[in-house]
């Protein structure tokens, strides 16, 4: 991949393992906490070259719920 960002937003028991990544003036930001106890899955292994930009792994700010019915991650207090 050339330029531009890939971000990958995951959830509880998803594993990204980035170590066979090549970056060339890139950058890689994996923002993954495990909770105890949380069984693994599905682990994304990538592989391949990254050129000119970033990426970005992230868990999801919103439930999947809340996702689905495209509502925010907090509501206003009159609603």
């Amino acid at each position: 991949m050339r330029g531009k960002t890939l971000t990958l937003i995951t959830r509880p028991g998803i594993v990204v393992d980035a170590d066979a990544l090549t970056l060339e003036f890139s950058k890689l930001k994996i923002r993954q906490a495990p909770a105890p106890g949380t069984p693994v899955v599905l682990r994304v292994e990538l592989v391949g070259t990254k050129s000119f930009g970033r990426v970005v792994v992230r868990p999801s700010g919103r439930s999947f719920g809340r996702w689905l019915l495209r509502r925010p991650a907090a509501l206003p207090a009159g609603d």
